[in-house]
């Protein structure tokens, strides 16, 4: 049986509309794919701390979680990840790739032109239907 883990992953706009989007690095699992930043959820943490916690470890900004924007479930081969994408605003500090190899802003239109990690497609696909 496989392993089913949940993941909350941020969906950050700036004040030009565009979405930040990270690049895995070569030494994470499904290296060099687009993701939205964001990690596991550990036990008996709620969706929003579980984000805020991930943002702040792997971009070093603040954040405010204001709304639960696509939830999906995809079957990887070694595992199934219970993915929650999440609408969320900087409140303090810039950005800094600390996992990631390169974090991007891209426009919604923009958003299909980058190779993403299976699991955030949907979430892709739903962020381009709202351009």
């Amino acid at each position: 049986m496989k392993k089913k883990i949940t993941v909350v992953a941020a969906i950050i706009e700036n004040d030009k509309r565009e979405i930040l989007c990270a690049l895995r690095s070569p030494e994470m699992a499904m290296p060099n794919m687009w993701e939205f930043p964001g990690g596991k959820v550990e036990t008996n943490e709620d969706l929003f701390t579980a984000l805020i916690r991930e943002i702040n470890e792997e971009l070093g900004c603040l954040i405010e979680p204001f709304e639960l924007f696509n939830d999906h479930t995809h079957e990887y081969e070694a595992f199934i990840i219970h993915l929650l994408s999440i609408k969320c605003k900087i409140l303090q500090a810039i950005p800094i790739p600390r996992e990631h190899s390169k974090l991007i802003w891209l426009k919604r239109e923009n958003l299909a032109s980058l190779n993403w990690a299976p699991a955030d497609i949907p979430a892709v696909k739903q962020l381009i239907g709202e351009a």
